[in-house]
């Protein structure tokens, strides 16, 4: 595992979120990398964020999942440093990678559910995030 230079901030911890849902079909898409970019440049949680701090905290996430039990470490680097209120957002930023290619597969699924589950995200609060992901990723 990478070493990062101080414990992961809460800024981090949504980063990695979003990028283990793009990587969790081994195959980051543009779209997805474009909908991290804008949400890093947009979003007010983000205002004070080095985005220096995205490759380090893409690569600790990357050598997480080359290792056996990496999902279950990423995921308690998560919960010790991402703060409770923060929890729906991290779900809702993870929606919306995996809407950004226009389809959801069997292992970004998965690892939706997964996230739901660790972060004990409210079943009704989940569908709403949800739909709202979908509203917002829909084509004409």
């Amino acid at each position: 595992m990478t070493d990062i230079p101080h414990p992961m901030t809460p800024e981090d911890c949504l980063i990695a979120v979003m990028i283990a849902v793009s990587a969790s079909d081994e195959n980051i898409r543009t779209s997805e990398l474009v909908t991290i970019e804008a949400i890093v440049n947009h979003l007010p949680v983000f205002a004070s964020y080095d985005a220096d701090r995205l490759r380090t905290v893409s690569q600790t996430v990357f050598d997480l999942f080359a290792v056996e039990e990496g999902l279950d470490a990423l995921f308690g680097l998560i919960r010790n440093n991402l703060p409770e209120k923060l929890y729906e957002t991290a779900y809702a930023l993870a929606c919306d990678v995996a809407a950004a290619d226009g389809r959801l597969g069997e292992e970004e699924l998965r690892l939706l559910e997964e996230i739901r589950y660790e972060l004990n995200i409210d079943r009704l609060h989940a569908a709403a995030i949800e739909r709202g992901a979908r509203a917002r990723h829909m084509t004409a």
